[in-house]
């Protein structure tokens, strides 16, 4: 028989296994590690998104996490390169499972990009050479590459854009972000940079397996399809796809959503799931915070219709959120310090009022 659940239920779970409500994380690396990573195109966003789910915000953790400790790794990964945090034992297992989409083997993606295959098989070839064992900032790896392949026209190619032709050694697990230096971003080898690299990336069978499990523990009950938007942007080879959800069957239970989705829970979770209440919490979600990335836009029980344009809008930038019983009911933005807001729907004040007092604290910069 299967399960009947609400999307009010699951909405509550996920806030709850996401970290949002209920005990908060020990830090960066368990927060990166719960929500299968978190997106760091807007570096302020990603602090804030460890921060309110951290049981004692440490305004240094990411930084500290990334280039002392190095138990963090930043690298682009997931729906066609989009800039993360992982856990470092992590991210081999998402450059396994991302590396079986060579987007860039396409013609289309060439021609887009100026280059020939040949061309961007030699800077994948030169890229591991080039690093070394030593960070590079971008000119210095643009420089080298040139000089291992002896083709000027790489320079152009390389420098122009927002790192394009670089994105697919890091799916390949031959580079990721290295520390700053005097400002500016410098490039290294996860080989030498993270602490027990393997010395190749896992099959992807088993990583694939890792990673939908990982998504589902914090982003389920969801379909495959759900996972491969996530994932892969909504273009994995079916296949594969397929394959990961077939070996994870033994784990899992469909369940039935209020609005008719049939959708998959890891076994394991069942109980609690279905002894979850709906949320009356009031949260302050940053932007581009995995709790909204890793639902359906169209998830009506999440974000109304009506409203979806102020959630997701142009260029991909998705904004800050109010959330009230577990959806989306307002959004918001800093200026100076001070939230400001604006609500579809009303919001108990004096919720809403501790929420933005706990938002507003964790926006000050440390004495």
């Amino acid at each position: 028989m299967t399960i009947q659940v609400t999307w009010p239920q699951i909405l509550a779970w996920r806030l709850r296994r996401q970290f949002v409500s209920g005990p908060g994380a020990s830090g960066a690396v368990e927060v990166a590690g719960r929500l299968c990573g978190v997106q760091a195109q807007v570096p302020s966003s990603a602090q804030l998104a460890v921060a309110v789910r951290s049981a004692e915000p440490d305004p240094g953790g990411v930084d500290r996490a990334l280039w002392a400790d190095r138990t963090l790794a930043k690298t682009w990964l997931m729906r066609g390169g989009t800039l993360h945090l992982v856990p470092a034992g992590d991210l081999a297992d998402h450059c396994a499972a991302l590396s079986t989409l060579r987007f860039w083997e396409k013609g289309s993606w060439l021609r887009g990009h100026g280059v020939t295959a040949a061309e961007m098989a030699a800077i994948i070839e030169a890229v591991p050479q080039a690093l070394g064992d030593v960070p590079k900032t971008r000119q210095e790896l643009v420089d080298a590459v040139v000089r291992l392949t002896g083709d000027a026209h790489l320079r152009e190619a390389l420098t122009s854009g927002w790192g394009v032709l670089l994105k697919p050694l890091s799916r390949l697990g031959e580079l990721c972000y290295g520390p700053p230096r005097e400002g500016r971003v410098t490039f290294t080898a996860p080989r030498h940079w993270l602490r027990g690299w393997p010395a190749e990336l896992p099959p992807h069978e088993e990583a694939g397996l890792r990673v939908a499990r990982a998504f589902l523990a914090a982003h389920g009950p969801a379909t495959p399809e759900m996972f491969d938007a996530w994932l892969f942007g909504g273009t994995a080879r079916k296949a594969v796809l397929k394959g990961w959800f077939r070996d994870l069957a033994p784990e899992l239970t469909e369940v039935e959503a209020d609005d008719g989705r049939t959708l998959l829970a890891l076994t394991a979770h069942l109980d609690a799931l279905a002894a979850t209440r709906p949320s009356d919490e009031v949260h302050l979600l940053p932007g581009f915070d995995q709790f909204i990335l890793a639902a359906p836009r169209a998830l009506e029980a999440l974000i109304p219709a009506a409203v979806k344009t102020k959630v997701s809008r142009q260029a991909g930038w998705i904004s800050p959120v109010v959330i009230y019983r577990g959806r989306v009911t307002g959004v918001w933005e800093a200026k100076d310090g001070q939230v400001a807001t604006d609500l579809f729907e009303p919001v108990p004040p004096d919720q809403m009022k501790a929420a933005v007092t706990r938002i507003e604290s964790l926006l000050r910069p440390p004495h």
